[in-house]
């Protein structure tokens, strides 16, 4: 299995969304996700995979569902019944990321060797929740904070954690 990276923007109560939908807009953070992600496969669950309007370009999706029914035809996509299933799918020599929702990110985070998380300086209501990040298990490696402004109602800080 390749580099497993955990990749999520997280409010300061470890919300992540509410009704399928992100709690906030943060276009530098897309931009990041993006930059991050491309050219790479990204792993997620079918509510996340769904509440794209299509799949994202240059990344192959492998979506994990516990419905044996559910399928696509999509080229760029796999569909998998569990995260084992998923994480075989990853090479020796590829980087993976594993995108959301809640759940997955719980049950990813004992795989992954990196976490790229963006914390978003508010709470938020949410119906969705990122798993605790334990400080003896993960050290900070990187960290920069981007000021609230005229295109992000929000300040947050992207943070770089890594396996002990």
């Amino acid at each position: 299995m390749g580099a497993i990276i955990t990749i999520a923007a997280v409010g300061e109560n470890g919300s992540l969304g509410k009704d399928n939908k992100l709690l906030w807009h943060l276009p530098d953070d897309f931009k990041r996700f993006k930059q991050i992600t491309t050219g790479h496969k990204i792993i997620m669950g079918r509510k996340t995979f769904e509440s794209f309007p299509k799949p994202l370009p240059n990344r192959f999706h492998i979506i994990i569902t516990r419905n044996l029914e559910y399928s696509t035809d999509h080229p760029q996509c796999k569909v998998v019944h569990s995260l084992q299933e998923a994480l075989q799918l990853v090479e020796e020599n590829e980087k993976a990321f594993i995108i959301g929702g809640g759940e997955i990110y719980t049950q990813a985070l004992p795989y992954s060797d990196l976490i790229e998380l963006t914390r978003v300086h508010a709470n938020f209501e949410a119906d969705a929740f990122f798993p605790e990040i334990k400080a003896e298990e993960w050290e900070i490696v990187g960290e920069t904070h981007h000021e609230k402004d005229e295109r992000h109602a929000y300040a947050f800080t992207y943070i770089t954690y890594k396996r002990k």
